[in-house]
């Protein structure tokens, strides 16, 4: 299996199909599971820790069993200060909803912990930009024909929940590194520009398949903290394609980790030339791996190599539940 520099394989399908996951930094593990399984709607799809800091959760938040392309997560470091927003980052999450939805959703997200920041229209799609507790910019953008089945757990319905992710708004000082790296290794085309904002679509992606790149070339960088985006991951089919593309990231010159285990999928990082850090995991094995599809959420579940230790991470990590 061969990569051309256009991101494809033998002339075929990319390698990467879009996003996987968004993961955030959180404050306070309680109110962050409220705000994204009530506020939001999304099922609350696994409980299990931050593997290299096991005294805190990882949290994570999706569709039905948390599909590529759905699922939002956090590390929701109890008394986290607030970080500050900036270039070399994320610095807002999209996700989609259905055409008509966004007064429900203005009205619930400013009665639920959120605030509403702006309604605007960017590339034809209509969303509203708000923020969750901690300060995480996000947006609800309209998309009339996304076909995905949302998760309906919450007093939500059909025709205003959320579908999963559009995609994810870069902050960048010069996008041009990032962007040549989306248009080749990774397979993206560039849909337009319009002002400081550059629109990147994965078209072998039905959803979840949209980066946008705003240039702020005199931006402070960001800080990490409470509200801030940690990392952005982009799905591979399996293994073998992960192998492939990690080849094609190191012959570049990209610094890329080993593949790492993270139990629902295999995970390798590196730092975009924006600054913005950068996952590739595989659709494989999925969070039904350790809990059947009614039990998701419900058990706090531990990889094996921390499993000796479960007493003692019990009783640090903070009571949470969700009612």
């Amino acid at each position: 299996m061969t990569q051309t520099s256009n991101g494809h394989v033998n002339g075929e399908t990319p390698l990467v199909k879009g996003l996987h996951h968004v993961t955030a930094i959180a404050s306070d593990p309680q109110a962050n599971l409220d705000f994204y399984a009530k506020t939001l709607g999304l099922r609350f799809v696994k409980k299990t820790v931050n593997f290299d800091d096991p005294g805190t959760y990882h949290l994570y938040f999706g569709d039905a069993v948390g599909h590529p392309g759905t699922v939002m997560t956090f590390f929701p470091w109890l008394g986290m200060p607030r970080g500050e927003g900036g270039i070399g980052e994320v610095g807002v999450t999209q996700f989609a909803v259905p055409e008509g939805s966004l007064d429900f959703w203005k009205h619930r997200i400013d009665t639920s912990g959120g605030r509403v920041l702006t309604e605007g229209v960017g590339f034809g799609e209509r969303h509203v930009l708000a923020e969750d507790p901690d300060g995480l910019t996000f947006a609800l953008a309209e998309r009339p024909t996304d076909g995905r089945e949302p998760w309906l757990g919450a007093d939500i319905n059909a025709d205003a929940a959320v579908r999963g992710f559009n995609g994810v708004t870069l902050t960048l000082a010069d996008k041009t590194g990032t962007a040549e790296l989306l248009t080749g290794l990774m397979g993206y085309d560039h849909i337009g520009t319009q002002g400081r904002l550059s629109r990147y679509r994965a078209p072998h992606a039905a959803d979840a398949g949209i980066v946008d790149i705003i240039e702020d070339p005199a931006g402070r960088h960001a800080h990490q903290g409470a509200g801030r985006v940690h990392h952005v991951a982009f799905n591979v089919d399996d293994r073998a394609a992960q192998r492939e593309l990690r080849d094609q990231l190191t012959a570049a010159g990209f610094n890329v980790t080993p593949v790492i285990d993270r139990n629902y999928f295999w995970a390798i990082y590196f730092r975009s030339p924006g600054g913005v850090l950068f996952e590739v995991s595989t659709n494989e094995p999925g969070f039904t791996v350790d809990e059947t599809e009614e039990e998701l959420g419900t058990h706090l579940k531990l990889p094996p190599q921390h499993e000796r230790i479960r007493g003692k991470i019990e009783s640090v990590l903070p009571a949470i539940a969700l009612s």
